[in-house]
């Protein structure tokens, strides 16, 4: 009868942390008064916790900001980074996108979030207005839930991106 009970697996991203963040990434977009954007927090596996979207935002928007998370998740750095890196190696880009089977989205609004040991618990990708603004929304809501964001501030230009 000991096998009875299942045994719980260890949580890199609880649901109250990811529930913070998708709300304070839909709060910073409506502070700023950005497009309606659709918000997708996955655990350190690449797991979707929570996935919110708003009214308005495009049907692809939710296969964006997981495309986002979970490339910077796949990578170990956030989707700026990579398309920053891959801007001149068109083939490693191709060769991403092919080993992730699509899923892989090279543009800024991925945000690696980590613990305060800088441990990476998840990744948190937004989609819905400019790259550069959700990931603003991404940066601004993983610091406001108290952890540490990767990119830790957003680009300087974010407000200036064009939509």
């Amino acid at each position: 009868m000991s096998d009875y009970y299942v045994h719980r697996l260890q949580v890199s991203m609880p649901l109250a942390s990811a529930e913070r963040i998708a709300d304070e990434v839909l709060a910073a977009g409506h502070e700023v008064k950005l497009l309606p954007l659709t918000v997708a927090v996955l655990d350190a596996g690449g797991n979707l916790v929570v996935l919110k979207r708003e009214d308005g935002s495009g049907i692809l928007r939710t296969d964006i900001a997981i495309g986002k998370a979970w490339g910077a998740l796949g990578m170990g750095i956030s989707s700026r980074t990579i398309r920053d890196r891959l801007r001149e190696r068109p083939a490693f880009q191709g060769a991403l996108a092919a080993a992730s089977d699509g899923r892989f989205i090279p543009v800024p609004g991925g945000v690696l979030v980590l613990n305060a040991a800088k441990e990476v618990i998840g990744a948190v990708g937004v989609s819905g207005d400019a790259s550069d603004k959700d990931e603003y929304a991404a940066v601004t809501a993983v610091l406001s839930a108290g952890l540490t964001p990767h990119p830790e501030q957003p680009a300087d230009n974010w407000n200036d991106a064009a939509l």
